[in-house]
């Protein structure tokens, strides 16, 4: 394929000035992004109760914002490496507006589901979009120096959202549905931000071929294997027909979506990028972690109102010391990283303080002391913060600035799978044992239940105290189980971590600029041509 640029790349780096100024409209932009999903995670059990919901539902009501911000991230991450970047940004930008208008009018579950799933589509381009973005102002060496306003914008939105949530939700005059529009206004701030002080260079391609096709192989895969996992052991056995077609059929859409990208022009996950040892190491440690991470914590919420039994805002309060740790952590490994320029021991060891958060949870029942929960949900968050996003740095860092989009983009795409995963196979777990639960307790007390799946509805307001407390005690005691399993599925993360080769990040945007100053270095020493034959094309992809 030919390709022409028509804006240098080598342009003159940005002054600390013009980086902060920039930073404004995107950290917006992040705040958008994260609000989106912490201001209702405290609120969803109010929510779905309001609109009669079930676990199942519940659950749904997550995994369909991840689902399509999976499948769309990848595809983002593409446009970014061939269109204007900042137009990108505000695009998905309207997309998220529009999806959050649309939930908060919801009048039902199925309603909600839908809308949440189309604001799924803006929310992967915000999160894929800002990395890249990053990426393209600042070396990954340097990216540590500005970890502070990123982790006063993350405690804003993590610390801050469930609070939000949790007032909105417990303020009759405002309701759930102001959850959904109270990110409207940020969002058109951080347009109008971007507008103003956001200008990177355009590159523009001749005979540009987005790879369609492959992207809608790979979402159809993914979907087709979540609706499986939603479902089965509930609706159907783990050994029956249901389960071989839809296996066997998400099986081979994967197996073709990886055909159509070996072949094609402008592949949307570039393989081989995922190849390379330090890409796919980062991917296997994004997977786990996203499981872990959104598949345990989305639950959160959930334990401390039905399990516990406190209000909305309780909740919120109650899931600080996590969103501490994250902030903590990030902010003073990002120093410590620009200081050093190395990045795997703070991903080895975070991968570690996260399993071991996860295993202090997997011991919780309905009755554990909050102090105990809250010194666990504290390390789980340290773990969180020093991993993430360094994982996302160590794969930026072996990429030329041309697959920068998609190599991020690709990283975000098989964490936010592994999100996706994460909370559908604990979401079934969670739904099967307390159905179990409640109906042996249930039967206890002399009550045979019909058998509501999932746990039937999550109104527990409507309920009788007895019934009530069997549920909250199901709930307590069952949410301690999935966060043992993300302890294990966490413990992955670890494996890929140690085998991650030594990384030193560079103090340049490019590949091409590393080697020219190689070269530079190599003239003065041996009187060589200092860099007039060096491409991109021609510099190894990883260091």
């Amino acid at each position: 394929m030919s390709a022409r640029t028509t804006a240098a790349l080598d342009a003159e780096p940005m002054t600390h000035r013009q980086t902060l100024e920039a930073l404004s409209g995107l950290l917006m932009v992040l705040f958008v992004a994260m609000l989106s999903s912490t201001v209702v995670s405290v609120a969803l059990p109010t929510i779905m109760g309001a609109l009669n919901g079930s676990q199942i539902q519940y659950t749904w009501v997550v995994t369909a914002t991840l689902l399509t911000a999976t499948a769309a991230t990848p595809i983002w991450g593409k446009l970014a490496d061939l269109f204007n970047k900042k137009v990108l940004i505000q695009i998905a930008i309207v997309i998220f507006v529009v999806g959050s208008v649309i939930a908060g009018l919801a009048q039902n579950a199925e309603q909600l589901i839908a809308a949440r799933a189309f604001q799924g589509l803006g929310v992967g381009g915000l999160q894929a979009l800002v990395q890249v973005a990053i990426a393209a102002m600042i070396a990954p060496r340097e990216r540590g120096r500005y970890n502070g306003y990123l982790g006063g914008v993350m405690a804003l939105a993590t610390v801050g959202g469930p609070l939000l949530g949790g007032v909105i939700a417990d303020t009759s005059w405002l309701g759930w549905r102001w959850c959904f529009y109270v990110g409207v206004p940020f969002a058109v701030i951080a347009f109008i931000l971007l507008q103003v002080t956001l200008h990177l260079p355009t590159v523009t391609r001749d005979q540009v071929k987005i790879d369609y096709l492959g992207a809608s192989l790979i979402a159809a895969g993914v979907s087709v294997l979540m609706i499986w996992i939603s479902f089965v052991d509930d609706s159907f056995a783990w050994v029956s027909w249901q389960t071989g077609a839809m296996v066997g059929a998400s099986v081979a859409l994967l197996a073709l979506a990886t055909w159509v990208e070996s072949r094609a022009a402008e592949p949307v996950v570039p393989l081989g990028i995922v190849r390379e040892r330090t890409t796919a190491l980062a991917i296997i440690g994004s997977l786990a972690v996203g499981m872990a991470m959104f598949g345990g914590a989305v639950f959160l919420g959930q334990y401390f109102q039905i399990g516990r039994g406190y209000s909305p805002t309780e909740a919120g309060l109650l899931t600080i010391p996590m969103m501490a740790g994250v902030v903590l952590s990030s902010v003073i490994a990002g120093r410590l990283i620009t200081r050093s320029g190395r990045v795997r021991p703070y991903i080895v060891a975070g991968s570690i303080i996260l399993v071991a958060g996860f295993a202090a949870l997997g011991t919780i029942d309905h009755e554990t002391s909050l102090t105990l929960v809250g010194a666990a949900m504290f390390v789980v968050g340290v773990g969180v913060g020093m991993t993430m996003q360094n994982l996302v740095l160590a794969v930026q860092n072996t990429v030329a600035l041309k697959d920068i989009g998609a190599a991020s983009a690709t990283v975000a795409f098989f964490r936010s799978l592994g999100g996706t995963m994460g909370v559908s196979v604990l979401g079934a777990i969670l739904a099967h044992r307390v159905t179990d639960r409640v109906t042996h307790d249930l039967a206890a007390i002399g009550i045979h239940p019909t058998g509501d799946s999932g746990g039937g509805s999550l109104n527990l307001g409507a309920l009788p105290e007895p019934i009530r407390h069997i549920i909250r005690a199901a709930y307590g005691d069952a949410t301690g189980h999935i966060f043992l399993i993300s302890a294990g599925i966490a413990a992955v993360g670890v494996l890929a971590a140690l085998l991650l080769p030594p990384i030193t990040l560079r103090s340049s945007l490019d590949l091409k600029d590393t080697a020219r100053s190689a070269a530079v270095a190599a003239d003065a020493f041996d009187g060589a041509p200092a860099f007039d034959d060096i491409s991109v094309d021609t510099v190894p992809a990883s260091r």
